[in-house]
């Protein structure tokens, strides 16, 4: 089969960075080859993905996140380069609709946001036309009336994350500089619980940087590290030799990549129960899903009572790249075959 991947044109493949939806963009061309299928990337020209890639624009563009007239002309080019291709599977956001009007067939589309606001009419409509994945059974609830053709969590390979030992004796967060990731809850209940902290969070927008002065920067004390943006072996390493991943989640998040990426590091995560959380962790054993302040705290001084072993076995049953892959074949065999 030969498959065309749509990257958006926000991050490279692999992100250098921060940037989930190409992590998993990554994860899919490389899985989809080693499966014995012929893989064809459009994505930025600063991309690295071992797969045969058509650049787009020459580098990403992430200082204009979300503008119609940066996406539009990578998915017109994108859908061009890709026509010969036996499936195209589209995660950008105007893809679909200029699949739709240019009478490309056999499209499928991912949806790594929430089902909200516009995105919920905007899928709605894609929904009749073309097949809809979503990343998770809540981020699919919140919008019934979407006709999702399947639910299939993201994966990754644990080759590429090393167990670490956890014996660094902090606790870490990994994300974005929002405060729908919970960083102001995490700095507080981890001095609530007397347990350092280091953060590795994306600070480069606007926004982020506006809540970094006016929420964060003034409850930095000696025991929180902000260390910003990290990635490759860095993040892998700070990963495995912390305690536990602090991610307590303020919002209905549809997946939260992350998650996993510690679980398959053998740490353990302590999240809120929003979104996706109690599909990914399992409270009491690779982590705890906290309702309050108070658990939040209970659970940092409990962590160490978990299995780490049972975090990355976690990864390897439920979340591995493999799975991921053929929950995808499936769907695109479905498709050729109607």
């Amino acid at each position: 089969m030969k498959i065309g991947l749509l990257a958006p044109p926000w991050a490279a493949v692999p992100p250098p960075g921060y940037g989930g939806t190409e992590s998993v963009v990554c994860q899919l061309a490389h899985g989809l080859t080693a499966a014995g299928h012929e893989v064809v990337l459009y994505a930025t020209g600063d991309s690295t993905a071992r797969v045969p890639t058509v650049r787009g624009t020459a580098a990403a563009d992430w200082h204009r996140i979300g503008l119609g007239e940066v996406e539009l002309p990578h998915v017109m080019g994108g859908y061009e380069a890709l026509a010969g291709c036996d499936v195209i599977h589209d995660h950008t956001l105007l893809g679909p609709a200029w699949a739709l009007a240019s009478g490309h067939d056999r499209v499928v589309t991912t949806c790594h946001g929430p089902f909200s606001g516009e995105l919920r009419a905007i899928y709605g409509r894609y929904g009749k036309r073309v097949p809809v994945v979503a990343v998770s059974h809540d981020q699919a609830s919140h919008a019934p009336e979407i006709a999702v053709d399947r639910v299939i969590h993201h994966g990754l390979d644990p080759d590429d994350y090393a167990p670490g030992s956890g014996g660094g004796g902090y606790l870490v967060f990994l994300g974005r500089m929002t405060p729908d990731k919970g960083i102001r809850e995490a700095i507080l209940a981890a001095r609530a619980a007397g347990t350092p902290l280091v953060i590795a969070a994306k600070n480069r927008e606007p926004v982020e940087r506006a809540y970094f002065a006016e929420q964060v920067q003034p409850l930095l004390r000696d025991d929180v590290d902000f260390i910003g943006e990290v990635a490759g072996e860095a993040k892998l390493a700070l990963l495995g030799a912390a305690k536990a991943l602090l991610n307590p989640i303020q919002w209905a998040e549809p997946f939260g990549l992350v998650m996993i990426e510690a679980m398959a590091c053998g740490t353990p995560v302590i999240a809120c129960p929003n979104g996706a959380a109690p599909e990914i962790v399992d409270s009491g054993e690779t982590g705890f899903l906290c309702d309050d302040f108070d658990e939040l705290v209970n659970a940092i001084h409990d962590v160490d009572s978990l299995s780490r072993d049972a975090c990355r076995a976690a990864v390897v049953e439920r979340f591995s790249t493999s799975r991921m892959i053929d929950d995808h074949l499936d769907l695109y065999r479905e498709m050729l075959a109607r």
